[in-house]
């Protein structure tokens, strides 16, 4: 089979037999058309991956052309952030629920692949936020998000308070629950619930969407994605920050957040005929009669 990609990566959520049991079906489908499969460590015992050759997440980029994900939206977001620095495009295998990421149903996988493979697919890029974490001067933390950098307050339960500066000019203080910085992939997550827009993912843009501020004048609000964005904490003694609420760092007052677009975005391969509304449609059921 004439094919873009020489090396596939297979990466699944490993917490069903039938996820398990679609992998392998996949992998062994791949390596029958000469194609190379490695399989992520994390996602199948040497005995599930049988013949296939087994390889540390973290390291996937290093090696393969093209990584496939069977899963949901969470073990998107986890791969995500380690395939983009590589530049390693992904493709989501949905496993019964559809998801805003993983669009390809389970009884069209090897199909579905088989064409991508053939250089048939939408492609599409999603940015991703780089956020550093800075303590009197100093890179205390970071990390990479697909979805979102949130700051919430922890367990103690009050307000935190913070400042936000956009390119070092003062936009606001702020008293709240926290906040909500998202990319247009993230749009769809949390920042939807707490009544942020949706951003197509092709847009150039951030939203910054406050949880449940004191003040009811206090709005999202989104900007240009070459900004720099900057949290300080000026009161919060349980206060954290969440990247893609896979991982979390307890921050400090007077802790400074900068947060930039990463350099390099996600890209993600579609199926032919993928249409971001159908998804948005199906996934938020937009138009269904009410009873």
């Amino acid at each position: 089979m004439q094919t873009l990609f020489k090396k596939v990566g297979l990466v699944a959520r490993h917490s069903k037999p039938h996820i398990v049991v679609s992998l392998r079906a996949l992998a062994d489908h791949l390596a029958g058309n000469g194609i190379t499969v490695f399989i992520d460590r994390d996602s199948a015992t040497p005995e599930e991956a049988g013949p296939h050759q087994l390889i540390d997440r973290a390291d996937l980029g290093k090696v393969v052309d093209l990584a496939v994900v069977l899963g949901g939206d969470g073990t998107m977001l986890s791969i995500a952030r380690l395939l983009a620095p590589y530049r390693v495009p992904l493709v989501g295998i949905n496993q019964g629920r559809l998801g805003f990421m993983t669009d390809i149903p389970l009884h069209e996988m090897e199909s579905s692949v088989d064409a991508i493979l053939a250089g048939e697919f939408v492609p599409e890029e999603r940015i991703l936020l780089s956020a550093s974490v800075i303590r009197e001067d100093a890179e205390v933390a970071q990390a990479l998000a697909l979805n979102d950098v949130v700051f919430s307050r922890g367990a103690v339960g009050s307000m935190i308070e913070f400042e936000i500066f956009i390119d070092n000019q003062f936009v606001y203080s702020q008293r709240s629950d926290g906040l909500i910085v998202s990319t247009p992939t993230g749009s769809t997550a949390y920042s939807l619930a707490s009544g942020g827009p949706i951003l197509h993912p092709t847009l150039q843009a951030i939203a910054l969407v406050p949880i449940c501020p004191q003040s009811m004048s206090n709005r999202p609000i989104a900007v240009n994605d070459d900004c720099e964005v900057e949290f300080m904490l000026t009161r919060g003694l349980d206060a954290r920050v969440h990247f893609d609420g896979q991982s979390h760092f307890d921050l400090m007052e007077m802790d400074r957040v900068l947060i930039r677009r990463h350099r390099n975005p996600l890209r993600l391969l579609h199926p032919v005929g993928y249409n971001y509304y159908d998804m948005l449609r199906h996934k938020l059921h937009w138009g269904e009669r009410l009873l």
